[in-house]
């Protein structure tokens, strides 16, 4: 039995430590600033990390100390929790399943339509009390300033890689036909009826165009590549947890079989 149980600890010990990048990724995405602004997945993915990191140190203790309604609870709350990630995982990849720049004429970066994207996500982003609040926080970001610093030519901008958030937000659409003074300064527009983002840029710097939709789009954009991001160390992750779980399972019934025969061989032997 004490076998059995040091095994038993040592393989949750292992689960306490898959914690760990479910943790780190959401506090990576906390720390993105698109992310930071929408407040959707970070939240979540830290709080089934710790969920997942307590209920381990459960099982580690009821393995090395032998508390086996401890460990019950462990392959109960853990059988929970995995199911739990696996659906996260799911989710996340459904709602991050559409979407996709569009090639501008001339342009090296991409442009983004807001149709583009899951309903969910577009659902996040369109209603008008959530992207006041959105739009407030990215405003106050400095990534259409950092624009103004690396690029001084019109040409060098139009052959720049900017991230889809710069692309929608720091710049009028392409199509409007506006005239390049600096990345986030415009003036002269050739079609304002081309789309309705056309009308909604200010050279105002606190203002560009994050009340466009190109503008939501690109925040969505760069939340699919991130979520995507952070998708796949999930799924890594989960693949890894219901394979501790699993020996775990098979250590514990073990436990018990040979728990039964030591009594056995105790009261008939």
């Amino acid at each position: 039995m004490a076998l059995s149980s040091n095994v038993i600890g040592a393989i949750n010990f292992f689960a306490m430590l898959l914690s760990i990048p479910v943790i780190g990724t959401g506090i990576w995405l906390a720390t993105e600033p698109d992310n930071s602004c929408v407040k959707i997945l970070q939240w979540p993915v830290i709080i089934l990390g710790i969920l997942i990191l307590i209920v381990a140190l459960a099982g580690f203790i009821g393995g090395f100390w032998r508390i086996p309604w401890l460990l019950l609870f462990y392959l109960i709350v853990m059988l929970i929790l995995i199911i739990l990630l696996a659906s996260l995982v799911v989710f996340v990849y459904m709602v991050t399943n559409r979407g996709s720049g569009h090639l501008a004429p001339s342009r090296a970066f991409l442009e983004y339509r807001l149709d583009d994207y899951s309903g969910w996500l577009r659902r996040r982003v369109q209603r008008s009390y959530k992207w006041d609040r959105i739009r407030n926080c990215l405003s106050s970001t400095s990534m259409c300033a950092e624009l103004n610093q690396s690029y001084r030519f019109a040409q060098d901008f139009f052959n720049a890689h900017i991230s889809p958030l710069q692309s929608g937000c720091c710049k009028p659409p392409t199509q409007c036909g506006y005239t390049f003074v600096n990345p986030t300064y415009w003036i002269s527009p050739i079609n304002t009826a081309a789309d309705m983002d056309c009308l909604q840029w200010s050279n105002e710097q606190t203002q560009l165009c994050y009340a466009c939709d190109s503008c939501k789009a690109g925040l969505l954009a760069n939340l699919k590549k991130e979520w995507r991001t952070a998708d796949i160390v999930l799924l890594i992750t989960l693949v890894a947890l219901i394979c501790v779980y699993l020996i775990g399972c098979c250590a514990f019934r073990n436990a018990k079989t040979e728990n039964l025969f030591r009594k056995y061989k105790q009261g008939y032997v």
